[in-house]
């Protein structure tokens, strides 16, 4: 109803104007369908209302009878326009409408919304008293939906507040991207927001360089583009567009994820808030087949540890999808081919983008792409609580494929976290704001590109006021370097160890059961039982796929198990329950008795019984992989691509034996396998040297297993110290604390 009457409020002053052209078309130009060049025309929009109705006229006309007045607001709302439709159908107005006159109210929302005490288009007017009333900006339109939602739909707030940015952070990201290249704006200008809500992002960015009182006055042309999921949100902003003269057109309804609607254009500016800490599961189909991305905007480039270019998975984990919006815009940006100037982003983010995901993962994969492209220019911290849904600490990022030469291979980070000022009254969740000097601060540190210390107050010694610091783009980038060690294992047949191999490892539990249930019958008559054996897998709860049943009542496996366990006890029998120190040893025990077995053992069978009888032991001797000869080209490749010398090859898990040319490899042990992570200004080898092989002399780096990762820490670059107060303050204050208690408890027992 808001938006309704908004539109409704443009369109009166014109109503005779468009009233007549339809006179025109109909009865002189005989015209069988409208010309809606010529309506819109008439009425001053690039909408406009063919019925006789508006809602002042629907109010001052009405009776008691709601069918009447319910047919008469029916037919406004078809006389208008298309475009206009399809907000009123996103809305669910003709519904809305038949709901209110069900419940006879529909006269009383007439009569509130048509007050001449309440202004709703974005001109300024005077009530009856003649008292100014302030016009309603689409920010100001944002604000009512947001407070609508939280005060009357609890429910939604989340994912509408999702949507929607406070001014003060808006009106920082617009100075962030502007003011910088004020000096060159070009005479058309883009401006895209694949996460657009109500809209307040794209007409306040264009406000800010159209505006005659803004600071910066673009000379040409300035188009919005947006893209928004919400229905309502979605009317909003495309009834906006149409108000505010932009191309309506341009804003679109529907997932930026699942469909790339602008696929092939390119922006200049771009600013969002996409929502985050939101699932995108439902829209992965549309991204990935499997593991393989079909998306091209998630599909990137980037190169190994050994400089050998590869594709990249660039999409974060299901649960967080906001990092994509930021690789949507970045899809978006303008070669420097078709504008010097690129484009410039900014996106607000809470901390997950900075750090969640390992190296070789989708979010570190997206941090690698955009800082190792020389993209991103800085990112602003902001306070808490300054959103109205939540209360997370929340980022700025700014984003720009035509850095200054002072930015290139830096990155700034700006601390504003305790640069703001108390709201007198929260809002949902947000408590405090930017003030405009804050604003100015900001923008100044970021344009001057300065590093800052917190300032300590006084009085009370706590820190104040903003912080930033400078760094190279390789500050943030890590090697995940993989520490391996050698498998040790102590073997021996025991009667108790071989029972298991009766049992197939990922259906145990159910053969288990049936096994202590039937007994031998199992292998004379297993039908007879499957339906036991099935009934118990559903009792329990057991979830077992098509296959894993079949497979459970099926002879086959019975069948199979039953000669694995008979293979170990013929081994066990040649070879007796002796304990071994050696697995190599034993290993060789068991292949040469093997061979002397009157059936075939293939090599999973044989593991698997090796695994049976065999477990981790420090004491024991490791594990021989296999010994290979390096001389000649085969040595000079190998330390070429390790970057080491001969006598450093044990530590890359080569160990030269007393004949020359010949190294063992050992078999690593999983489970003492450690990552570690090394700087990428830092030199792998030197750190194993330093950090790792003194703690443990028998590990070695696995190099063909480094993955590259990036992540961002504000806390490890901003946190200071603060030392804790000593015993005698704090006793002190305990003492203090006793003695006002004391005097406090006397006075209410009337003691003193």
């Amino acid at each position: 109803m808001v938006v309704l009457r908004r539109l409704d409020a443009l369109l009166e002053p014109t109503k005779a104007a468009v009233l007549e052209e339809l006179v025109f078309q109909r009865e002189e130009c005989k015209f069988t369908e409208w010309d809606e060049n010529g309506l819109r025309q008439a009425s001053g929009y690039v909408f406009y209302n063919t019925s006789e109705w508006t809602l002042q006229r629907l109010h001052d006309t009405a009776t008691n009878n709601q069918q009447i007045l319910q047919a008469n607001f029916e037919d406004y709302l078809n006389g208008f326009s298309g475009n206009v439709k399809e907000i009123i159908e996103k809305f669910k107005l003709k519904s809305q409408v038949r709901h209110m006159a069900s419940k006879d109210v529909l006269l009383n929302v007439l009569e509130k919304f048509t007050s001449p005490y309440i202004n709703l288009t974005p001109f300024e007017k005077n009530d009856p008293e003649g008292r100014k009333l302030p016009p309603l900006t689409n920010l100001g339109m944002g604000y009512v939906f947001e407070e609508l939602i939280r005060k009357f739909n609890e429910d939604n707030n989340e994912e509408a507040g999702e949507h929607f940015t406070p001014r003060e952070v808006i009106d920082l990201m617009t100075h962030i991207i502007f003011e910088p290249v004020k000096d060159k704006l070009t005479p058309v200008m883009t401006i895209y927001d694949p996460a657009c809500g109500s809209g307040g992002m794209l007409t306040e960015s264009q406000n800010f360089v159209k505006d005659e009182d803004g600071e910066i006055k673009a000379k040409g042309d300035v188009y919005l583009y947006g893209k928004e999921i919400n229905d309502e949100t979605y009317a909003i902003c495309k009834s906006d567009m149409m108000i505010k003269g932009n191309n309506p057109e341009n804003i679109r309804v529907g997932s930026t994820l699942s469909t790339d609607e602008f696929a092939g254009t390119t922006f200049d500016y771009m600013l969002s808030n996409p929502p985050y800490g939101k699932s995108w599961a439902s829209e992965q189909k549309f991204i990935k087949d499997g593991k393989d991305i079909i998306d091209p905007r998630f599909q990137i480039k980037l190169k190994n540890y050994w400089g050998i270019e590869q594709d990249a998975d660039a999409t974060p984990r299901s649960s967080d999808g906001q990092l994509l919006f930021l690789m949507e815009m970045v899809s978006k940006m303008k070669p420097l081919t078709q504008s010097p100037l690129g484009s410039r982003i900014a996106s607000v983010h809470n901390g997950s983008s900075l750090f969640t995901g390992d190296a070789g993962g989708g979010e570190s994969n997206i941090r690698r792409y955009i800082i190792e492209n020389d993209w991103l220019e800085a990112i602003v911290q902001m306070p808490n609580n300054l959103f109205y849904n939540t209360g997370i600490t929340t980022y700025i990022w700014i984003l720009s494929n035509s850095k200054a030469a002072n930015r290139k291979g830096k990155v700034q980070l700006i601390d504003a976290g305790l640069l703001f000022r108390k709201l007198r009254k929260n809002l949902g969740n947000k408590n405090c704001e930017f003030a405009p000097e804050h604003i100015r601060e900001i923008v100044s540190v970021y344009e001057k590109m300065q590093a800052v210390d917190r300032a300590i107050h006084p009085e009370t010694k706590e820190e104040q006021g903003i912080a930033s610091q400078l760094f190279d783009n390789t500050d943030f980038g890590y090697y995940k370097v993989t520490i391996e060690r050698p498998k040790r294992l102590k073997a021996q047949f025991t009667a108790e160890r071989i029972a298991e191999l009766r049992f197939d490892k990922t259906l145990r539990e159910p053969m288990v059961w049936a096994y202590e249930t039937f007994g031998e019958s199992l292998y004379t008559d297993l039908s007879k039982h499957e339906k036991e054996i099935t009934e118990w897998c559903e009792k329990n709860e057991l979830n077992l796929n098509a296959k894993q049943s079949k497979t459970l009542v099926s002879e086959a496996l019975w069948t199979k198990q039953l000669e694995l366990l008979n293979t170990a006890t013929k081994l066990m029998q040649a070879i007796g329950n002796d304990e071994y120190s050696d697995f190599n040893l034993f290993k060789e025990k068991v292949d040469a008795t093997v061979k002397t077995l009157h059936r075939n053992v293939s090599s999973s069978e044989k593991n698997a019984i090796l695994n049976a009888v065999t477990w981790y032991d420090a004491t024991a001797e490791k594990v021989i992989k296999g010994t290979t000869k390096l001389t000649g080209d085969k040595l000079v490749q190998l330390l070429e691509h390790l970057d080491c010398k001969e006598t450093e090859l044990a530590n890359y898990g080569y160990f030269a034996t007393n004949k020359k040319g010949e190294y063992i490899q050992y078999e690593t042990e999983s489970d003492l396998r450690d990552t570690e992570n090394v700087p990428l200004k830092e030199n792998i080898y030197s750190y194993f040297l330093r950090e790792v092989l003194p703690h443990v002399a028998e590990a070695w780096v696995n190099l063909d297993a480094t993955k590259i990762g990036y992540e961002i820490s504000f806390n490890k670059y901003f946190y200071r110290h603060k030392p804790l107060r000593t015993i005698d303050e704090v006793s002190t204050d305990i003492l203090k604390l006793e003695a006002l208690s004391d005097g406090l408890i006397r006075e209410i027992l009337k003691l003193g």
